[in-house]
């Protein structure tokens, strides 16, 4: 009876050993599997974050390479608009203390304050671009290489030396009359240029000026011609 007793209590100390072992293995393994999920979790969110780094490096690389692309077009743009601009500027200035209608000096100080800035940018991209920036200014600037202009020498709507004197020499409803005209010669002029980069320029941020000067300047020979009188 006592040997039967002791073998069974024996067995029972096995199998209550077995279980335990069995048990703690199933809890090793569970923590080998909670480890590697983990690890691979951890693997697979880094090789996935690097790699969406990757491609947004790659998408930003291609970003900047396109908007950096220029053309001949877009350097004669620049080119041709400054000088342009410059001669805009210097009629405007004279307004001041020349013009007798408010408007007009209201537009003057419009145009003053929309075009230098242009100025300023337009000779940045040239100086980014390894080009020539153009130093003459008024009636002296020659038509730049590469613009499409009809048959002349000189860009569209510039004016010559005698029109820049006789303005000068102008005052009061004399000056109104000659600076809106010239300037809305002056201002075609621009939106022509700028037509022509719209359609054929590359560089993202030169199109876009053109586009604003096509819009902006359309607008001003409207309001010109108002104060000229005409429809």
């Amino acid at each position: 009876m006592r040997n039967t007793r002791t073998l069974n209590t024996r067995t029972l100390t096995r199998r209550s050993a077995t279980a335990a072992a069995f048990v703690t293995a199933a809890l090793v393994l569970a923590a080998c599997g909670n480890d590697d999920s983990s690890g691979g979790g951890s693997s697979s969110s880094s090789t996935g974050h690097a790699s969406g780094h990757s491609s947004a490096s790659s998408s930003s690389a291609s970003a900047d390479a396109t908007a950096g692309a220029h053309n001949a077009q877009d350097v004669s743009f620049a080119q041709g608009m400054i000088p342009h601009h410059q001669q805009a500027l210097e009629m405007a200035e004279l307004a001041a203390d020349r013009a007798s209608s408010d408007k007009v000096k209201d537009l003057a100080s419009r145009i003053e304050e929309a075009q230098d800035p242009e100025i300023k940018t337009l000779s940045g991209w040239l100086t980014s671009w390894g080009e020539d920036v153009p130093t003459t200014s008024g009636s002296a600037a020659e038509s730049m290489p590469g613009m499409d202009h009809s048959a002349g020498s000189a860009m569209p709507g510039m004016m010559d030396g005698s029109d820049m004197d006789e303005l000068e020499k102008a005052s009061g409803a004399d000056f109104d009359t000659m600076f809106l005209t010239m300037m809305v010669d002056h201002h075609k002029g621009a939106v022509d240029m700028a037509a022509t980069e719209k359609t054929k320029g590359e560089y993202g941020p030169a199109t876009s000026m053109a586009d604003g000067i096509v819009t902006a300047q359309t607008a001003e020979i409207a309001e010109m011609n108002k104060l000229l009188g005409k429809n």
